[in-house]
């Protein structure tokens, strides 16, 4: 009931983006949510040759529906991704885009993707994003048609040569989609223990197709279901204040990719089916987890603040706006930049956050506790180097809603990154998530980075 009042609170009050968020561009702080399935993620009856579809077996909701909550959670854009299946093009076709045109008529405060959650040739799944456009339906059939692992109704695509066949297809389409990997550790068996998905993978993938598979999800959805958070269901491999391994731990899979000068960016989704409030194991869109885009309220500014890196992720509105700059003195850049210093520049680090003065979905105005900024990169010999610097709140100072931090310190000596996350815990370190945790009293947020490249003396 709690969350019911809530939910109308937000939706007749929530307030509209402030102007301290705009720049000359006109962009500000949209949050969106790139995971989201309604009736048309379909089960199948495989008594039929071939299988019939059965609409709403893996979620009753509409795709207006889902619409109309994230808007009433504050989201101004979203995708419908629907699972694929055994000939499932043919829904996605018929079905699923007529439900996306009449979801746009029927809410049109939220910008509305055409997605899918492509089933992974050698992995496991993917939020395809199509830039809108008169060809945006015909190109996500033909992805879901030609590439998708589990719509073939007999044979099998599960093969790198396919997925490298795929991502050659999304690459030449015009505008480009995106491509961002879910859940990339819930099939691993352990901390650094792979599944389906691994490092190696990830770097291939997106080697292929640098400016289409751009990322992945740094918290993944699923995060209403208490005995296994993120449907992450090995105990030897769980989330970590609710984010997948790879981007929890400082010095990991992210890291290790950033300090090799991947434009590999993280989000956070919803993964949305059912609510648990009907029973099910998700929050809806933007009730739990956003990803932030620097953009204009326009669907191809928001496909480039994603593409770009000018993001960032949060679960429980822990903040809702987020600055991160980086000078040398005279120069500076933000998320998804590259600052060029000299070998013997100092890096002057400046993080600004705000937490937002209304509760959040769970009725709670959670506390921020910990501030980390993170810098990292390789040494002379090529081996990972990391510095964190940790911030409580004696250590930073208040501007107005906004919390500031400064950190000044030498360039990485080989270039890098700088990025920053915290939390309503006061933990330094990530903890597993255990059995029975309340994810509202465990939140996080974590930037996107900025690059640092240095040159000569």
């Amino acid at each position: 009931m709690k969350q019911l009042l809530v939910l109308a609170l937000l939706a007749t009050s929530a307030p509209a983006l402030s102007a301290d968020a705009t720049t000359e561009k006109g962009r500000q702080w949209l949050a969106g949510d790139h995971h989201v399935h309604s009736e048309w993620s379909v089960e199948w009856d495989r008594s039929t040759t071939p299988p019939t579809p059965i609409r709403g077996g893996d979620s009753s909701y509409s795709r207006s529906r889902n619409a109309a909550q994230a808007k009433a959670f504050g989201l101004r854009w979203m995708v419908h991704t629907d699972h694929g299946g055994p000939g499932h093009s043919v829904v996605t076709r018929d079905h699923a885009y007529p439900a996306l045109l009449q979801a746009r008529q029927d809410v049109p405060d939220v910008i509305q993707f055409n997605g899918m959650e492509f089933d992974v040739p050698a992995g496991e799944h993917a939020s395809l994003i199509v830039a809108p456009g008169p060809d945006e339906r015909d190109q996500l059939v033909t992805a879901e048609r030609d590439y998708s692992r589990s719509e073939p109704l007999q044979g099998s695509r599960d093969t790198q040569q396919e997925m490298l066949a795929a991502l050659g297809y999304l690459r030449g389409l015009q505008p480009q989609p995106l491509m961002l990997i879910n859940h990339p550790s819930r099939t691993a068996t352990g901390v650094g223990v792979w599944g389906k998905v691994t490092p190696e993978e990830l770097r291939s993938w997106h080697a292929a197709a640098p400016q289409v598979l751009v990322g992945m999800e740094g918290a993944p959805g699923h995060q209403g279901i208490r005995s296994e958070r993120g449907l992450y269901r090995n105990a030897d491999a769980p989330t970590f204040g609710g984010f997948d391994q790879m981007t929890a731990q400082v010095g990991g899979i992210w890291d290790q990719m950033l300090a090799d000068g991947l434009r590999f960016w993280i989000t956070a989704s919803s993964d949305s089916h059912v609510n648990v409030r009907d029973g099910g194991r998700d929050y809806d869109p933007g009730e739990y987890s956003k990803t932030y885009a620097w953009a204009r309220p326009e669907a191809e500014d928001i496909l480039d603040s994603l593409r770009q890196g000018r993001t960032f992720a949060v679960t429980g509105d822990l903040v809702d706006r987020l600055e991160l700059t980086v000078s040398d003195g005279t120069r500076s850049a933000t998320l998804g930049e590259t600052l060029p210093v000299s070998a013997d520049g100092m890096l002057q680090v400046q993080l600004r956050v705000r937490q937002p003065n209304l509760p959040n979905a769970n009725g709670d105005r959670p506390v921020l506790k910990l501030i980390e900024l993170v810098v990292g990169g390789k040494d002379a010999d090529g081996e990972l180097k990391m510095q964190s610097r940790h911030f409580a709140a004696t250590d930073w100072q208040r501007d107005g809603d906004w919390i500031r931090v400064r950190w000044t310190l030498p360039a990485p000596a080989q270039g890098g990154f700088v990025r920053a996350r915290g939390n309503s815990t006061g933990e330094r370190v990530a903890l597993a998530d255990l059995p029975g945790e309340d994810p509202w009293q465990d939140l996080w947020f974590h930037s996107n980075p900025v690059f640092v490249e240095v040159g000569p003396r």
